[in-house]
């Protein structure tokens, strides 16, 4: 069931918290009434009175984590077309909007906020360029409801000269015998055209609609960022060099070889969204424990860097993909960072959350762990702009219904 709107000022006393910017406080208390953060700070709470009083001693509060470039709430089977929602016809869909396809009553979407992931940026995959994404809550009777902040950004799959590993055995006759560079190059000339027709399009403003040229305009007047697929140094380059053309803000998807161009990151202001660290390294050459590195190198070199995970279900282990960083350099309110306040600053929502902070939305959960740790995560509360949502979901229910069937402990001994 959908939360309802807080009804009444909510005050959390007694717990560790980590606000989301480097800060912890310690013996901590934070108020939130209809939907915003009124206070907060260490030691007794003000102005209690009236309040319902949650007494979280020995445990910890976190902004809610947040998760983009991700395909919840699109698909819901992998197996079965009719609930897949991702991928739309054709290579360039700039107009395609991903949140009138997000289900709110998705199965899954209920197992990653029990994990603590509160937001997420549902995004469309397909094609050179999929369409438009948003940032939902993971709460909410429709998209409308769920819809967090719209249409922020467009994705392009930057194009790579790969021969994909297949040996051609005969061939055919009347085909292209074009190289996979020239294939690449041929791209880009033709991502190069569509730009400039869209920034003539956003100059000129013709009486006439086109509905793919129009739905980037936002690119050019600044309130839409350019998400772009790139892995390899050389098509993040590319990619940068790109952006900077049309002068439209562009963030880097992936970024596997951003270690190796961060001046060119970070002279012009391009931030990364790595793909999970709980992975091998791209080339056999490479250090093979470079994927948990990564975060701790772009923080070195001074380049925003954001993270999600792989796919939808797997979003739940978002948090444990930024605990791996912390073995390997990163520290571990950097890594709370990496995926609540620097996702939310590259997605463009860290004005109203990321952090717990007085005037921001009350989106956090209580835990009574650590919530990097899979062994320790356990989150008790959560609350989304205020209103406390449901933690049952369907793993819940299959692990209560056995249990009683083997006639299990409640702690599965």
């Amino acid at each position: 069931m959908p939360a309802k709107p807080q009804s009444g000022p909510i005050v959390i006393t007694g717990a560790t918290i980590h606000v989301g910017n480097g800060k912890v406080i310690n013996n901590g208390y934070i108020a939130f009434d209809k939907g915003k953060i009124t206070a907060i700070g260490e030691g007794t709470a003000p102005n209690s009175g009236g309040a319902t009083i949650v007494n979280a001693s020995g445990k910890q509060i976190y902004p809610g984590f947040i998760c983009p470039i991700t395909s919840l709430g699109l698909v819901e089977f992998e197996s079965i077309r009719a609930t897949d929602d991702e991928t739309e016809t054709g290579e360039l869909n700039p107009h395609v909007r991903s949140l009138i396809a997000y289900n709110t009553d998705s199965k899954v979407i209920p197992t990653v906020r029990s994990n603590g992931v509160l937001l997420a940026q549902p995004t469309p995959q397909g094609g050179i360029i999929p369409g438009q994404s948003s940032v939902m809550m993971l709460d909410g009777w429709n998209w409308e409801d769920a819809a967090y902040k719209k249409d922020i950004g467009i994705h392009l799959t930057w194009p790579v000269a790969n021969r994909g590993g297949r040996r051609r055995a005969f061939v055919v006759p009347g085909a292209s015998q074009e190289s996979p560079t020239e294939r690449a190059q041929k791209a880009i000339d033709e991502l190069s055209s569509l730009f400039s027709q869209a920034k003539g399009y956003a100059e000129t403003k013709p009486a006439v609609t086109n509905v793919r040229l129009a739905a980037m305009v936002g690119l050019f007047n600044g309130t839409k960022k350019l998400f772009i697929n790139a892995d390899g140094a050389k098509e993040i380059i590319q990619a940068v060099n790109f952006a900077k053309q049309f002068g439209v803000q562009a963030v880097i998807v992936g970024g596997k070889e951003s270690y190796l161009v961060t001046d060119v990151l970070k002279d012009n202001n391009v931030p990364v969204i790595i793909k999970e660290t709980q992975t091998l390294p791209a080339k056999d050459e490479d250090d093979v424990y470079l994927p948990y590195k990564l975060p701790h190198l772009l923080q070195d070199a001074g380049v925003m860097y954001g993270l999600t995970g792989i796919g939808f279900w797997r979003q739940r282990n978002l948090p444990f993909e930024a605990g791996q960083a912390v073995g390997y350099g990163l520290t571990k309110e950097q890594a709370i960072s990496m995926i609540t306040l620097n996702n939310a600053k590259i997605l463009g929502i860290d004005k109203t959350t990321g952090t717990l902070e007085t005037g921001k939305d009350a989106t956090l959960f209580i835990s009574t762990g650590d919530a990097l740790d899979m062994l320790t995560l356990n989150v008790e509360n959560a609350y989304i702009v205020g209103k406390a949502i449901s933690l049952d979901n369907l793993h819940k229910q299959l692990y209560k219904r056995y249990s009683e069937k083997y006639g299990l402990k409640a702690d599965g001994k």
